[in-house]
């Protein structure tokens, strides 16, 4: 007889409408989750800003959050028998493998005893021998910036008694970023005032050290950055792209190539132009800006004939593009990345907004602006901010090196030093939150040694990494798409002001938490350790009489009702965070534009001008006359974001390394066919600091003696993650200095591009020992 058949129960399908937090556009996305399983991700067509755009590896990040080899539980590394740290990445899910060094363990057997041991050292060595290093990612997730900044107060800023006094925080800034924010802090007085291009009105726009049909924009919140560039051009317009490789993005519009690190020469040349032919509105200068005749005296010397040399660019169309962006009513100046990590990244960030404001395109329509978020007493926040950010850059500084401060971290170039160098200071407890400084920062070999004297190691994140393979402790956090989330950072950097927040689209996969609960937990389990600390849990414990608690999301929410929008608590018709949830799943338009002529409330100087003049600035051009090029290694290396990576962390997506997808170079087909290189042979790549070894590609999109290496590739086999582990690749930063006398003194960036190199063709290792030292 046969079985009656089984009625099928039909599973519980919801689409949710959310956004993407890999990169800054934050596109709009469509969660697709089925009995509780994000089981797929498709751009919002409906989306006010992206408008059904998503990119590959938004696409693709369900494969991330569904990972088979995320680590889901926390992991405790085991003790070996002679009592060296044992090695071997889990299994798939966090599962110890047989030879493997890691256990699963309960929450609250991890944290008591993290606790303990970071109590412990803090008694011996204080909080000076505590760090934490911050990865990209993080910063897409406010609860984790805003719990972090907590618990810096709560161990102390570190402005008294020297160097080592205060919590150790690294980030990816220092290999990204951090010289936009001391440019800012220099001209406008607060680090955190930062113009943005106005995209959307501008009739040339000229991007210099930047991919942004790639990156889809940086310090520049524009969703569909590749169309509105092209919008620019259907109206119109023109788009130039200075680059020293013929980018995706140059690709599509103008190219002129440049010398590698050549772009502060090419930006002073074009102030010397614009004040040599009177090309600037000086009246309209000195009403914005002190220093503008000494900034005309700094740029005196470089004409565009003498910094040819520099940049390879001809001086006659170095003057034509000064006239252009002076003549163009509507004109702007953007760079990034590119224009970060080189020698002297903070003065090419300066320079960036200095031709812009002598061009007298700041602040105006179509030029750089300044985002707002409107809140009541904003400019006065924002003085007593900035003043707050200034004490803490002039007054903390690292140990090694003497670095500034930089929005309170330290560079992470010097962090394996600031672990291994004796004194009072040292770091021996390191926290690791969505990060892989191993592949990240210069000299990673070096890092990896410094991991293991540690006394205490945490990671944070979705995988067991490179670095986190080194840690006593890897405890799971949640995805993007498993907590709710405000993009706070983007705020002021978005040319259409704009609100959007989520909740969480699925539960925490396995026992995963989000980084603030986990920090949360820490500060609550040593809140007797520093007066800080102390003074924190006295707030929590009294907010809690009136029934609230101190989280991230009350501090964002409060933001958002205050800001431009808000509700102001119930006084008005408005937003907050709930209220955009369920009210606005898809965010809302606050307004269509920026709005021009804010300068004077921006900047927080006394008398409300851009102030020009700095002895800091003046060094660096006289550093910059001084550079020589080193003998022995005539190609210059830079670097190369690639469509399907977000540096290291999304190369275990099958969808993105299908194809074999695998690590190359590329170079010029002249440098290649004078080398006898030709497509697929593997190269050796050798600077002053290391050397690597990996296939290329000849090309002729890149300007000569340049060859092109992308970052975050490396994975070698000791971490959780079969399929990046497949792919290998080369660090690049094993090319890269960690000697603090290599590091940008104002913002403490690594040098990741213009490093000088040299080439050879690997093939000659496969000679005999005698022949092959003829190709050395």
């Amino acid at each position: 007889m046969d079985a009656e058949p089984t009625a099928r129960v039909p599973k519980a399908r919801t689409h949710n409408a959310t956004f993407c937090r890999i990169c800054e556009p934050l596109c709009g996305m469509i969660a697709t989750v089925e009995d509780g399983r994000l089981v797929e991700l498709r751009p919002d067509k409906d989306h006010p800003l992206s408008a059904g755009f998503a990119c590959q590896k938004g696409i693709a990040f369900a494969e991330v959050v569904n990972d088979p080899d995320r680590v889901t539980t926390p992991l405790r590394r085991r003790a070996r028998a002679d009592g060296l740290r044992a090695s071997g990445p889990p299994q798939a899910g966090g599962a110890p493998t047989s030879e493997g060094g890691f256990e699963p363990v309960s929450w609250d057997e991890a944290m008591t005893d993290i606790a303990a041991r970071l109590s412990e050292i803090h008694r011996r060595h204080g909080a000076g021998a505590i760090g934490w290093y911050f990865g990209n990612p993080g910063a897409f997730s406010y609860s984790y910036t805003l719990s972090l900044s907590m618990l810096m107060g709560g161990f102390g800023l570190g402005l008294r008694g020297g160097p080592g006094r205060g919590l150790h925080v690294f980030t990816a800034g220092s290999q990204d970023v951090n010289n936009r924010f001391v440019a800012s802090q220099l001209l406008y007085g607060s680090p955190l005032a930062l113009p943005v291009p106005d995209v959307l009105r501008t009739d040339f726009l000229v991007v210099i050290g930047a991919n942004p049909v790639i990156s889809h924009g940086s310090v520049l919140t524009a969703p569909r950055i590749r169309d509105r560039m092209h919008d620019i051009v259907k109206r119109g317009g023109r788009v130039l792209v200075i680059d020293p490789r013929r980018t995706e993005t140059a690709a599509q519009f103008e190219w002129l190539g440049i010398v590698p690190d050549g772009d502060a020469y090419l930006l002073l040349s074009l102030l010397h132009v614009m004040f040599g032919e009177n090309l600037a509105d000086r009246r309209r200068l000195a009403e914005q800006a002190n220093g503008a005749d000494w900034l005309e005296r700094l740029a005196e010397p470089f004409t565009p004939e003498v910094t040819e040399a520099h940049t390879g660019i001809d001086p006659d169309t170095v003057r034509t593009l000064a006239r252009d962006l002076a003549g163009t009513e509507r004109a702007a100046v953007y760079g990034r990345v590119g224009t970060s990590i080189g020698e002297n990244g903070t003065l090419t960030t300066y320079l960036l907004d200095a031709v812009n404001l002598v061009a007298g395109n700041l602040d105006v329509a179509g030029g750089s602006m300044f985002g707002w978020l409107g809140m009541p007493g904003e400019r006065w926040l924002n003085k007593a901010g900035g003043a707050l950010l200034r004490a803490v850059y002039t007054r903390k500084r690292s140990r090694i090196g003497g670095f500034p401060s930089v929005l309170g971290s330290e560079p992470a170039g010097v962090m394996a030093k600031e672990i291994t160098t004796p004194g009072r200071g040292q770091v021996k407890a390191l926290f690791v939150g969505a990060g892989n400084p191993v592949l990240s920062v210069p000299n990673g070999d070096e890092l990896e040694t410094a991991l293991e004297s540690l006394e205490l190691m945490v990671g944070i994140d979705l995988y067991l990494n490179e670095t986190l393979a080194h840690c006593h402790y890897v405890l799971p956090a949640t995805s993007m798409y498993e907590r709710d989330d405000f993009p706070l950072p983007f705020q002021t950097l978005q040319p259409t002001p704009f609100r959007q927040a989520t909740e969480a689209v699925i539960a925490p996969m396995g026992q995963a938490r989000a980084e603030w609960e986990i920090i949360d937990d820490l500060t609550a389990r040593m809140w007797r350790s520093t007066p800080g600390l102390t003074a924190l849990a006295a707030i929590r414990k009294a907010l809690s009489v009136f029934g609230l608690r101190l989280t991230p999301r009350t501090l964002v929410d409060a933001v958002i009702r205050l800001a431009e929008g808000g509700d102001r608590f119930g006084l008005r018709r408005g937003l907050s965070f709930s209220k955009l949830t369920a009210n606005h799943p898809r965010g809302t338009v606050l307004a269509e534009h920026l709005r021009a002529g804010v300068l004077r409330d921006v900047v927080v100087y006394r008398g409300r001008r851009v102030r020009l003049r700095h002895d800091e600035i003046a060094a660096e051009v006289d550093k910059l006359s001084r550079r020589r090029v080193a003998d022995g290694y005539p190609m210059r290396l830079i670097g190369m974001r690639e469509a399907r990576s977000e540096n290291s962390w999304m190369h275990n997506s099958p969808l993105l390394m299908r194809g074999e997808r695998t690590h190359r170079a590329l170079m010029h087909v002249d440098d290649a066919a004078a080398a006898g290189i030709v497509d697929g042979d593997t190269v050796r790549i050798t600077s002053p600091h290391g050397q690597i070894e990996i296939p290329v590609i000849a090309t002729r999109d890149i300007v000569a003696s340049v060859i092109a290496v992308p970052h975050g590739w490396g994975h070698k086999g000791t971490a959780g993650w079969r399929v990046a582990n497949d792919a290998g690749g080369a660090n690049v930063n094993l090319l890269m200095s960690s000697d603090p006398a290599d590091i940008e003194s104002l913002a403490g960036m690594a040098r990741l591009t213009g490093v000088p190199v040299r080439v050879e063709r690997v093939a000659a290792m496969a000679l005999q020992p005698e022949q092959a030292q003829t190709f050395a």
